[in-house]
């Protein structure tokens, strides 16, 4: 296509006049398909009938419940739906052995849409579902604490329906499905890009779990980030017999973390930086030779971000000079540039949001939600009923900060979006046991099939249309980075974190398989664990007289 030699080119002066002419734009678009109409409304009906692979899809996930790059049993049993269904697989790419594509094409294979969604969970959030209150499948065990079981059932029913009236219709283009490996770590998506996983695409199309629909474009909420560890090393000492012969590594953890908080003071208040000591020594008796602290640097952009970084490493090696340690390494884990989504298939998704709406919530879905809000402290406003409105642009002077997600780095390599769905419910404080409680419910099961028949609709309008898919590359050449180069946090030599998260799952998965959801002896994983749906505490009798 026209835009692949150009895409990630700035464009500048005189250069800028003569790229806009050959850029792709409304003249390069083509007549929609006549039968567009006809196979969005059969589109419908056909994710419709694949309910039951949302709901297995997303209870297997979640009874998984597998941290950030040791996704090994989400990638078998996703992988072997998708190459049961004619997909072709390849594992382990980008340098992560958690991670895969799965590609399928049809007739000329363009143009390349791409579907994304997170995979992993979080620590310590093991939770029964359905149970409006704290209470663990297995204590202190991880779990889906935000939901991230849930994105892939939207995208691969989705796949699944557009390929069958693709090889009926003889309609030609490629789907590309491909997990998030590791989002909580920030650690995958900037190495997919790095090494040319989504070389080709046109459009990527990512999802992630909500508690409504919603959809935005420009440039959204959230800050760029780095995740950097940094250790020290010192020497050895008796702590109590010969101190003065040590030099404490951990001493000089704590001098930098110190130095951070007298930093805040004089940071903009759109960042967000934290840390925790991952490593700070053996024994009290002994002076710590080696310690290791990690930090998410956050801002708004790429320029700030640095700054921050910049300023980190001198305190590091102000606080090897004051300890009279050495800086052992600084690792950079894991990385996000800010998110820019494409005006055009935002515009295109949110139509077809409107066309979908919101699913259809029960008597025991409202009571579950309001529960839940009622023992969170929450307003008890049950489910969403009233779709968001389509967002444009955040204004950066008014911005405060926020989380992070590293679909920022595809979104400034291609035409992107983030279709966010109803399977979650209103009240929980993120990254927490809470926010798995609706995620094996049918909360989760109709807003993810819900999800589903948007991706789907969306997906047929990007092949069929015409149109969406020039007009994306066009507001990206010509909006997006006119004035923006990436550049990616990551270096040549920056490799995958793939060791995190390894002893955790070594101790627990031997734990959790047990609970592993079984599709074959029970419709649903509730069901598999004897779970009355809702269940809740009842409500406080009133003191009222």
């Amino acid at each position: 296509m026209l835009h692949d030699s150009i895409q990630r080119r700035p464009l500048r002066g005189v250069l800028l006049v003569i790229a806009l002419l050959l850029l792709p734009n409304a003249a390069f678009a083509q007549e929609a398909d006549p039968r567009l109409e006809m196979l969005k409304e059969e589109a419908l009906e056909l994710v419709e009938a694949r309910s039951g692979m949302v709901q297995e899809i997303v209870d297997m996930l979640f009874s998984f419940g597998e941290l950030g790059f040791q996704e090994f049993e989400t990638q078998r049993y996703l992988t072997g739906i998708l190459a049961d269904h004619g997909f072709e697989i390849e594992l382990g790419v980008a340098g992560m052995p958690s991670a895969w594509t799965a590609r399928w094409s049809h007739g000329t294979g363009r143009p390349v849409i791409a579907l994304g969604s997170d995979v992993d969970g979080i620590p310590q959030s093991n939770q029964k579902p359905g149970v409006g209150y704290r209470d663990p499948i297995l204590s202190m065990a991880p779990g889906h604490g935000e939901g991230h079981n849930s994105g892939q059932a939207v995208n691969i029913v989705a796949a699944l329906a557009v390929k069958q009236l693709m090889e009926r219709e003889n309609i030609s283009g490629t789907l590309l499905i491909w997990p998030g490996i590791a989002e909580e770590q920030l650690g995958s998506k900037a190495f997919f890009v790095r090494e040319g996983v989504f070389e080709g695409v046109d459009v990527n199309l990512f999802t992630h779990v909500s508690d409504n629909f919603s959809m935005t474009w420009g440039h959204t909420a959230g800050n760029a980030l780095v995740s950097a560890q940094f250790r020290f090393r010192g020497e050895t000492a008796h702590s109590a017999g010969s101190p003065w012969r040590g030099r404490s590594a951990l001493d000089a953890v704590m001098l930098m973390a110190q130095a951070w908080e007298f930093k805040r003071e004089h940071l903009r208040p759109p960042q967000r930086s934290h840390y925790i000591i991952v490593e700070g020594g053996d024994q009290p008796n002994v002076v710590p030779q080696t310690a290791t602290i990690w930090f998410y640097f956050r801002e708004v952009d790429y320029q700030h971000v640095t700054e921050m970084y910049d300023a980190a490493k001198k305190m590091a090696q102000g606080a090897a000079l004051m300890t009279g340690t050495e800086i052992d390494t600084i690792m950079t884990v894991g990385s996000a540039w800010d998110r820019h989504f494409s005006k055009p298939v935002a515009e295109v998704s949110y139509a077809n949001i409107q066309r979908v709406g919101l699913p259809e919530w029960s008597a025991a879905d409202i009571e579950l939600a309001t529960a839940f809000q009622r023992e969170m402290g929450q307003p008890e406003e049950g489910l969403a009923t009233e779709l968001r409105p389509l967002q444009g642009p955040i204004n950066l002077r008014n911005y405060s900060g926020g989380g992070s997600d590293d679909i920022g780095d595809v979104s400034w390599n291609m035409p992107t979006v983030t279709l966010r769905f109803p399977a979650n419910m209103p009240g929980g404080p993120g990254h927490n046991w809470a926010n798995g409680i609706a995620m094996a419910t049918p909360i989760a099961h109709k807003g993810s099939l819900a999800g589903a028949k948007v991706q789907a609709l969306t997906l047929l309008d990007l092949f069929l249309d015409g149109k969406t898919v020039p007009a994306a590359w066009t507001y990206f050449n010509r909006v997006q980075t006119a004035e923006t180069t990436y550049t990616p946090f990551i270096t040549p030599d920056d490799q995958p974190a793939i060791w995190l998260n390894a002893e955790i799952m070594e101790k627990y998965r031997p734990l959790m398989r047990p609970f592993y959801y079984d599709p074959d002896r029970f419709d649903t994983y509730l069901e598999q664990l004897g779970i009355e749906y809702p269940t809740v505490k009842p409500r406080p009798v009133s003191d009222d007289r």
